[in-house]
């Protein structure tokens, strides 16, 4: 088995607000469910182990897009959100940051305990993956954070960051207990070199295979065993730039959004009467579900969900924000009651927006996009974690955004 992915991020500090941790738990939770219903709960480990998706998946919720913070506010957002609904997901995050890394073995046992898994072999394996990435290398990265999210099954994924503070960067490494990675919508595009063979489940007839070959990791050549399949490294500026954006695929969604008869169309795919600024958001989410893994390139993207809690590339458009959760909750209800129009409705305006990217080849004005959103922003309920008001007076007409 082979780690699937690191992730190297400018250590940052700074604090997750009450008012978008409490929406980043509801919106990463919900996203999360309908990955599930449409795909898995294996899938949706999957997207958790490749770095990519992971960082898109932490600047759609609001988070800074770039910085190491992204790790430890999306985890712990999905930690509040799927535990208390083990019944109905099927699966738990348990660990975290600083002194709750040390109870994972605790909780792990306690898991196991509800579901009849072996708490003792998955107490071990998170000790082995950590292990390994502490100690196994002398990069000069010393864990403070180490997540295991576990499905009934006994299927798992690993999310931990270490810190190096003379070179003033976090390392994020990601590991999955099945080693093949394959998004369901292009199950090709992420494999990379000799498949090294699958552990599903721990506690079945090859549990102790798995184990043996857990514990070989420790024992092989460092190379061999530390070859990862996907690689981010991200930058040390803070701003959002026109580089870190592929302007195309970003103009695609802006064309969604804005101009009037992909809008009209693209909201009847979801609800009637959508606007544009939720259609943006909710085109961005979309691809989220259903993208294949070469959509994850440019993270940055994300970010134009919902902006950034410190202002990067905007603030975060709280009115946007929640008519996306509202979107997001209706459709996962009507699924709950078998009607699944509206889960449907994601996957059809995830492959508008790729037509439109293909036949049409929108190009985003960068510059123009983000004065757009900063000049509507205050309509829209933007705020900053430096920002202390609690609400905003709709402003003037905001101006139309155009594509070049």
């Amino acid at each position: 088995m082979k780690r699937s992915g690191t992730a190297d991020l400018p250590l940052h500090g700074g604090r997750v607000p009450l008012w978008l941790a409490k929406r980043m738990t509801e919106l990463g939770t919900a996203i999360a469910e309908q990955i599930i219903l449409n795909y898995g709960k294996s899938e949706f480990l999957t997207r958790l182990s490749d770095p990519f998706w992971f960082q898109a998946y932490g600047a759609v919720m609001g988070m800074d897009w770039h910085s190491s913070g992204i790790t430890t506010s999306v985890l712990g957002a999905l930690k509040r959100g799927i535990n208390p609904r083990f019944s109905e997901l099927g699966m738990m995050v348990c660990g975290g940051r600083g002194r709750y890394s040390i109870r994972t073995p605790d909780e792990l046992r306690a898991f196991s305990e509800k579901t009849g898994l072996d708490g003792e072999a998955l107490a071990r394996t998170s000790r082995l993956t950590a292990r390994v990435d502490n100690n196994a290398v002398a990069d000069g990265f010393q864990l403070y954070l180490h997540s295991f999210i576990v499905t009934e099954s006994g299927e798992w994924a690993v999310v931990q960051q270490g810190m190096n503070p003379q070179n003033h960067l976090a390392r994020r490494y990601h590991w999955h207990s099945a080693t093949v990675r394959n998004f369901v919508s292009d199950p090709h595009s992420a494999i990379v070199g000799k498949p090294q063979g699958e552990i599903q489940n721990l506690v079945d007839a090859r549990a102790e295979k798995a184990r043996s070959v857990l514990l070989s990791i420790t024992r092989a050549p460092m190379e061999s065993v530390l070859t990862d399949l996907r690689k981010l490294s991200m930058p040390m500026h803070h701003d959002v730039r026109p580089k870190n954006v592929d302007l195309k695929r970003l103009g695609a969604i802006l064309a969604i959004a804005h101009e009037e008869d992909l809008r009209d169309f693209a909201s009847l795919l979801l609800v009637e009467g959508l606007g544009p600024r939720t259609l943006q958001s909710l085109a961005l989410i979309a691809e989220l579900i259903h993208g294949a893994p070469s959509r994850f390139s440019d993270p940055a993207r994300f970010s134009f969900a919902h902006g950034g809690k410190d202002g990067h590339p905007f603030p975060v458009p709280l009115k946007v924000y929640d008519d996306t959760l509202s979107v997001l909750r209706r459709s996962l209800e009507a699924a709950r009651l078998g009607h699944t129009k509206k889960l449907e409705g994601f996957r059809r305006l995830d492959q508008l927006t790729r037509d439109v990217e293909e036949q049409r080849e929108p190009l985003a004005d960068f510059d123009a996009t983000l004065a757009h959103e900063r000049a509507i922003s205050r309509s829209i309920g933007g705020r900053t974690v430096f920002d202390d008001k609690t609400s905003y007076k709709p402003s003037n007409q905001p101006p139309q955004l155009k594509l070049f």
